[in-house]
């Protein structure tokens, strides 16, 4: 079994294509709707890499980034947005600046997300 992938995003349709892409790819993968279940559902343990959104509900992205560092300053975190209503995408900056060790904006290609999700697990 491959590694254990973590995706934190609060839109359905999102998370299900997501959680099909690495199913298929041999991850095991966890699902949460947004930071707070995430953090719950990453404290219970054994993950190794956390795929998270950036714009949620409840707690977003780069809170969410801080709580898994200081939690584990050794987890692997990819975050994604596809920017605010504006299409602004400088939050993907700020959440690399917070320690992601990558991100990616949305939409990307299946491609894209498995060769930098390989890359960060080696890394």
């Amino acid at each position: 079994m491959k590694a254990r992938i973590l995706i934190i995003d609060d839109d359905d349709l999102v998370r299900a294509t997501l959680s099909r892409t690495l199913t298929t790819a041999g991850y095991h993968v966890i699902e949460a709707q947004n930071g707070n279940e995430g953090l719950r559902k990453f404290a219970a343990g054994n993950i190794d890499l956390v795929i998270t959104d950036i714009l949620m509900p409840e707690k977003e992205g780069l809170e969410t980034i801080q709580e898994l560092r200081q939690a584990d300053a050794d987890i692997k975190v990819i975050a994604i947005s596809g920017g605010d209503r504006s299409g602004n995408l400088s939050y993907l900056g700020m959440a690399a600046a917070l320690g992601a060790d990558n991100v990616l904006a949305k939409p990307y290609r299946r491609q894209e997300l498995l060769t930098m999700l390989d890359a960060v697990l080696k890394a």
